[in-house]
C-alpha cells in the first residue's frame, strides 16, 4: 500500500514561538546550570588548538616550505565555510545533536545515524589518542609512573570532570584553552618583535620566507597535498557550537563560534606557522621527534626554561582535547539515542543536565582502545582505529553543505531575510565544499598513508551501513513513534518542542524513514 508524505501544505507555515527567538534549545533540552558566556568563548577561542598545531605543524613546513601557510589558509577557509553553514542552521535551532540533528531534519534519519556515530567513532579514537598521548609524557617526566598507569589515569580525571556537572567540564576547558591561548599569543608578540630585528641581540629574518629555494621550494602539488593534513587540524571547531547550545545565551555563543572561526584559524595557525617559517629557515627546522617547532623557537628568544614550559603547554593541549573529546562524544551519542538512533537509556541525563551513560560508554570505548594499544601493540587493532576516523573530519563537513543547502532550499523569501546568520551564495560555496572534501580525498589515494586512512575509513563506514536496516526497523516499530521523532505518529509536537517548523528545521520528507498517518508500525 502506498504510503502519503506528513509533510504540511507549506513546511514554514507556522511562526516561530517566542522561546525559539529567545533562543532557547527546544530540539535538547537540558536541565541543571549551563555554561556562562566566558566558558563559550574560551572554548570557541581555545577549542580549536591541539598539540597538531604545536608539534604536528614542523612536518608540513618541513614538506612545504614557507607555502605552508597557504595549506592553512586553504585549510582554514574550508572550515570557516562549513562553520558558517553549521552556524546558520545551528543560530535557528540550537541543539546539542548540532549537524547530526540537522542531517536528520533536512535529509533523513539515514543521514544522522551515519554521521552521528561516525563522529562518535572519531572522537572515542581521540580520547583513546591522547590518553596515550599524555601517559607517555608523565612516563617521560616521571620514570617510575608506567605509561598505561598516566592514561589510565588521565581518562578517570576527565570522565569524572564530564561526570560532575556540565559546568565542571566548561570550568576546566576554560582554563585549559586559556593556557593554550596565551602561549600562543606570547609566542606572536614575540616572534613578530624578532623578525622584525626589535628583539634584544636580533636581526631582520623576514627574508627567511624567499631564501633558501624560494617561498615555495618544493613546489605548488605539496602545498595542495598538505592541506589534507592541515585539514584534520582543525577538526573540533564545531565543539563551540555544540558548547553554545548547551549555554545561557545559544543564539548569541552560536554566532560568536561561526563569526570568529575566520580570526581564530588565521591568528592561531596561520599566524603561527608564518611566524615560525619567518624565524626559522624551513630546511633548517628541526624534527618534532627531536623538538618541537614551538619550543625551538622559543629557545631563540632566550626564554629560561622554554622547554619545559612548551612541554607543560603541550601536555595542556592534549588534556584539553581529551576533556572536550569526551564532551563531544558523549553529547553526540545521546543525541543519538533522543532520536532513537541509539539505545534509549544513553540519553537519560541527571540533575544536572549530564548524560551519565553516554559519558561513561564513550570513555569505556576509548578505554578500550588504550588498553589494546599497551597490551597488543602489535595487533594492529590500535592503529585501525586511528586510520580508519581520518576522513571524519570530510564526511562531517560534507553533510554540513548538503544539508544546509537542501535546508535552504525549503526556506520562502521571508525566512532567508529573517536568518540571524547567513551564508552567502548558495548553493555555489556548498558546492566548493563538497568539491574540496572530494579533492582531499583524491590527494590522500596518492600516498600510501593517506590510502590506508581512505580504506580503513570506508570500511567502519560500511560496517554502520550494514546496521543500518535493524536501526530502520526498531525506529518504525518502536511503540509508534514517527521516524525516531519520539512523538506518536500523526500527534503534534509535544511541548518539549512546540513548533518542529523553525525556518526551515522541518522533520524529514523521506518516505522510508516515516511511519504513514493511520496505519500501523510495522
Amino acid at each position: 500500500m502506498a504510503r502519503k508524505h506528513l509533510t504540511p501544505k507549506s513546511r514554514f507555515d507556522r511562526p516561530v514561538s517566542p522561546a525559539t527567538s529567545a533562543g532557547i534549545n527546544l530540539a535538547s533540552p537540558t536541565p541543571g546550570k549551563k555554561l556562562r558566556s566566558r566558558h563559550v568563548t574560551m572554548i570557541t577561542l581555545g577549542g580549536i588548538i591541539g598539540a597538531s598545531l604545536f608539534v604536528g605543524s614542523a612536518n608540513i613546513i618541513r614538506e612545504a616550505g614557507p607555502a605552508a601557510t597557504l595549506s592553512y589558509l586553504a585549510g582554514g577557509l574550508l572550515v570557516f565555510l562549513a562553520m558558517r553553514m553549521l552556524g546558520e542552521m545551528a543560530a535557528v535551532r540550537p541543539t546539542v545533536g548540532s549537524f547530526m540533528e540537522y542531517a536528520r531534519v533536512g535529509l533523513g534519519n539515514w543521514a544522522a545515524y551515519i554521521v552521528g556515530w561516525l563522529y562518535w567513532y572519531f572522537w572515542v579514537g581521540v580520547i583513546a589518542y591522547e590518553a596515550v598521548v599524555g601517559g607517555g609524557m608523565i612516563n617521560g617526566w616521571f620514570p617510575m609512573i608506567p605509561a598505561w598507569v598516566g592514561s589510565l589515569a588521565l581518562l578517570a580525571i576527565f570522565v569524572t570532570t564530564n561526570l560532575i556537572s556540565l559546568r565542571s567540564f566548561g570550568e576546566t576547558e576554560f582554563w585549559l584553552a586559556s593556557i593554550k591561548v596565551v602561549a600562543i599569543v606570547v609566542f606572536l608578540a614575540a616572534g613578530v618583535l624578532f623578525a622584525l630585528g626589535l628583539w634584544p641581540d636580533t636581526s631582520f629574518s623576514v627574508s627567511n620566507l624567499w631564501d633558501h629555494g624560494g617561498f615555495m621550494p618544493n613546489g605548488f602539488g605539496v602545498v595542495v597535498s598538505s592541506v589534507a593534513l592541515v585539514l584534520f587540524s582543525y577538526f573540533g571547531t564545531e565543539i563551540a557550537v555544540m558548547a553554545a547550545a548547551e549555554s545561557e545565551d545559544p543564539s548569541k555563543g552560536i554566532r560568536q563560534a561561526a563569526n570568529t572561526v575566520i580570526w581564530r584559524v588565521m591568528l592561531f595557525y596561520v599566524g603561527a606557522v608564518l611566524v615560525i617559517v619567518t624565524l626559522v629557515p624551513w630546511n633548517e627546522l628541526p624534527s618534532p621527534d627531536i623538538i618541537a617547532p614551538f619550543t625551538h623557537v622559543f629557545q631563540m628568544f632566550g626564554i629560561p626554561g622554554a622547554e619545559t614550559i612548551m612541554s607543560l603547554v603541550i601536555f595542556t593541549a592534549v588534556i584539553s582535547v581529551l576533556n572536550s573529546g569526551t564532551y563531544s562524544a558523549s553529547r553526540m551519542f545521546a543525541a543519538l539515542a533522543e532520536k532513537g538512533l541509539a539505545p534509549a537509556v544513553v540519553a537519560k541525563r541527571n540533575r544536572h543536565g549530564v548524560p551519565v551513560l553516554a559519558v561513561i560508554a564513550s570513555t569505556v570505548g576509548g578505554l578500550i582502545a588504550t588498553v589494546v594499544n599497551f597490551i597488543a601493540p602489535g595487533s594492529g587493532i590500535y592503529d585501525f582505529i586511528m586510520n580508519s576516523t581520518g576522513l571524519v573530519a570530510l564526511f562531517v563537513y560534507v553533510f554540513i553543505a548538503v544539508t544546509q543547502w537542501r535546508l535552504r532550499s525549503r526556506m520562502t523569501e521571508e525566512e532567508k531575510a529573517n536568518l540571524k546568520l547567513k551564508v552567502w551564495m548558495v548553493p555555489w560555496l556548498n558546492i566548493l565544499v563538497i568539491l574540496g572534501a572530494i579533492g582531499i580525498v583524491a590527494i590522500m589515494l596518492t600516498t600510501e598513508g593517506g590510502r590506508t586512512q581512505v580504506l580503513t575509513s570506508f570500511i567502519a563506514a560500511g560496517a554502520l551501513v550494514l546496521f543500518w536496516p535493524i536501526v530502520r526497523r526498531k525506529l518504525r516499530n518502536g511503540a509508534g513513534a514517527d521516524a525516531g521523532t519520539g512523538e506518536p505518529s500523526g500527534a503534534e509536537p509535544s511541548a518539549a518542542e512546540p513548533d518542529a517548523v523553525q525556518a526551515g528545521l522541518d522533520e524529514p520528507e523521506d518516505e522510508s524513514d516515516r511511519v504513514p498517518e493511520g496505519q500501523p508500525s510495522r
